[in-house]
């Protein structure tokens, strides 16, 4: 199989795509109502405002359209104080419950038949670990088939998450581009096709200026991963110029931030289509960039915080390589990743991201460094004032949908945000970027209710989204499991999260019992 993503990444075309099955018709969620009253949570806006509480949410149809203070926290509410339920509505007693927006993942791809898994494991997945909203970064089983999720999601014909498709740069066409005019072509034909935006890796400087001038003249969004091929000519600097909306990951910005060198200090035998080449080198290169207070650092940062810039840095995809014992062993995989994913995640020379051909201590040592200069830079851009999103790019390297965007949200912590920080990272910045924050993104009268519902604080404790919760010594003495999402609710609809993760189990023990096996080989076994 020609895999897409290698394709893009060396500038060809993929006429034909093996797509994986749609969604089935949705069965699961219950709504919504025309009136629905969440009673006495403790909310949380997505704004970076604090948590409050006890509050009343009333959504009507798929609308918030009242958060309502009926009390003082820890005190009695008084019942006349409460708005009125009216005929055919209902309410949930959410007494001691936290509330906050939908999650929105800025870099979800919907698996793909190299990973072996279908659409609907991805969606109970991420629906499970309350994420309301995706935007599939390359649509790499085609723009018709993701625009076509898109809408039945919309119309709520199937239980997934709001889906924003980009096509991948060139997707769809026979051959390479050779001329501005094909670009801007390219984007119109995209954007008839449903499209909301681009994904690029990198290209020919004209063709891919003229591809974001027509994508400002469109009104759509963009998104690059600025591959090693092209991150010579084109770097963060240049498309930030040009428009981009957000930086995946974060190719392109070390080597804008490079003073007194021009390109990457590659060894002589590096050949970028050797997947341990490749990652192993880039653990090297915030080594290369300039430091906190020098001029070329200063002159950068200022120039993307003026072009209001986003930054997508999707910390977890790369966790493996500075830990990948962690990684490969995270709980979540005995029950929740599928047999045929964990076999593309084993190390392989023909499947990306699967590069760990003889990754050791020097390799994560590298790594551990590359995160801590990476990091810094991140949390400088929030402090002042950039906008940072949480995209998890899960179904790779070890990451299991939904459990890799929980992580990233951990990693922003790691990298020093407040709680409240990353919460607004993972809501309302998120809708920012997609031009979608008049409709998602925070608690507040007048937009949709996608809204995430826990038992357990997510400000104290992040760890409580993990589907497998979180492990806490009880008055007993014995460990037990609190958290994990109870409800995750999309346009009214109300889903049972841990409904939805034991579909998941089933779906990932009868292909381990079609597979004769119990538990996942570790590579090498």
């Amino acid at each position: 199989m020609l895999r897409l993503l290698r394709l893009a990444l060396l500038l060809l075309a993929a006429p034909a795509l093996a797509a994986i099955p749609p969604a089935p018709e949705r069965t699961e969620g219950e709504g919504p109502w025309p009136q629905l009253i969440l009673r006495g949570a403790t909310v949380i806006t997505g704004t970076g405002a604090p948590a409050y509480g006890p509050v009343d949410i009333v959504i009507e149809g798929n609308r918030i359209v009242r958060v309502q203070i009926v009390g003082s926290a820890n005190a009695p509410i008084d019942p006349a104080g409460r708005p009125a339920l009216k005929p055919g509505g209902r309410e949930i007693d959410l007494a001691g419950h936290y509330v906050m927006p939908g999650i929105v993942d800025m870099h979800g791809h919907i698996g793909g038949d190299e990973q072996g898994v279908n659409a609907e494991y991805v969606y109970k997945l991420w629906l499970a670990h309350g994420i309301t909203s995706v935007r599939d970064p390359g649509c790499g089983n085609g723009i018709d088939w993701c625009v076509s999720e898109a809408r039945r999601s919309a119309a709520n014909r199937i239980a997934a998450p709001r889906i924003f498709p980009y096509a991948f740069f060139g997707m769809g066409r026979d051959g390479p581009m050779t001329t501005p005019e094909q670009a801007r072509q390219w984007v119109r034909d995209m954007k008839a096709r449903g499209a909301l935006g681009m994904k690029c890796f990198g290209y020919r400087p004209d063709i891919l200026e003229a591809a974001f001038d027509e994508l400002r003249k469109q009104g759509m969004g963009s998104a690059c991963h600025h591959a090693q091929l092209d991150v010579a000519r084109v770097n963060v600097l240049t498309t930030a110029r040009w428009g981009l909306t957000t930086m995946e990951h974060w190719y392109g910005l070390p080597e804008a931030l490079f003073d007194g060198q021009r390109v990457q200090q590659y060894p002589a035998d590096y050949n970028y289509m050797d997947e341990q080449d490749r990652f192993g080198e880039a653990g090297k290169l915030w080594a290369q960039a300039a430091e906190k207070g020098s001029p070329r650092y200063e002159a950068v940062m200022a120039e993307l915080l003026a072009l209001d810039f986003t930054l997508d840095p999707t910390f977890t995809i790369y966790q493996a390589t500075r830990d990948l014992m962690r990684a490969r062993t995270a709980e979540w995989h005995d029950e929740y990743t599928h047999p045929a994913l964990w076999d593309f995640f084993t190390p392989s020379r023909h499947n990306h991201g699967s590069f760990f051909f003889d990754w050791g201590s020097e390799q994560e040592a590298d790594w551990k460094d590359n995160y801590r200069r990476w990091m810094a830079f991140v949390d400088d851009y929030k402090d002042r004032g950039g906008r940072v999103t949480v995209g998890s790019d899960s179904g790779y390297i070890y990451k299991t949908y939904g459990f890799g965007t929980i992580e990233e949200l951990e990693m922003l912590r790691e990298a020093g945000f407040h709680p409240l920080e990353v919460m607004r990272a993972a809501t309302l910045s998120g809708a920012e970027a997609l031009r979608a924050d008049e409709r998602i993104g925070s608690i507040e009268p007048g937009k949709l209710a996608d809204l995430v519902v826990l038992s357990e604080n997510p400000l104290a404790n992040l760890k409580v989204l993990y589907g497998t919760g979180h492990i806490r010594l009880g008055a007993d003495g014995e460990p037990t499991r609190v958290g994990g999402v109870r409800y995750t609710i999309k346009d009214g609809i109300v889903y049972d999260a841990a409904a939805l993760l034991a579909d998941v189990r089933r779906i990932v023990a009868a292909e381990k019992a079609r597979r004769g096996i119990e538990r996942l080989p570790q590579p090498g076994r």
